[in-house]
């Protein structure tokens, strides 16, 4: 009876123990709740990418994320600013989703991760993009497609990241970024 009695108590500790870490590893910021992973993969097929911007092209046989989700957003979201042209001929493919046209290098507009494009629900928004301690409001106006690409529509680059803020040169240069790094840690938030 004895022995039955501690092992019952040593199953129950254990039992407490596994509760307990599981409880505390979905307190763990990028555990559990507002997580985002991959929803697949997208096998990759080179083409004709313009460069204009020094895009990442598609290979040929490369496996490439895709996320039907974003990080959720916050009052000051983390993202990553990448450069993009949304002029007609240039390295943004098609016209931007949200009103089926091309923009100028001039105009402060971006194009959001999947996610965060939320199904065209923020076209037409003005978000607020800090970094480098300078501030600029910007328009979105397009998806970066975190599911499709490698091919003509997307400039044959790959499918962006989950975290993307794509934006054009005179948000890059409004916050007084240089071009050519290409990638930028940066906050965004909606006003």
């Amino acid at each position: 009876m004895a022995a039955a009695g501690a092992v019952s108590a040593m199953a129950l500790f254990f039992l407490f123990m596994l509760s307990a870490s599981q409880m505390v590893s979905s307190l763990r910021p990028g555990v559990g709740l507002g997580t985002c992973h991959a929803s697949g993969y997208l096998p990759g097929r080179s083409g004709n990418c313009e460069k204009s911007n020094d895009p990442d092209c598609c290979e040929d046989g490369k496996k490439y994320p895709q996320y039907r989700c974003s990080p959720p957003v916050t009052a000051s979201t983390k993202a990553v600013l990448t450069l993009n042209s949304f002029e007609k001929g240039k390295d943004g493919g098609g016209p931007s989703e949200c009103d089926n046209a091309y923009h100028s290098d001039e105009e402060k507009v971006v194009a959001l991760s999947t996610g965060w494009f939320s199904n065209m629900a923020r076209c037409g928004h003005q978000i607020k993009i800090s970094a480098n301690g300078n501030s600029v409001y910007a328009k979105v106006v397009d998806e970066c497609d975190s599911v499709h690409g490698c091919d003509n529509e997307h400039n044959f680059e790959p499918p962006c990241d989950n975290n993307i803020v794509d934006a054009s040169p005179a948000v890059w240069n409004a916050l007084g970024l240089d071009q050519n790094l290409g990638m930028v840690d940066i906050t965004w938030s909606e006003e």
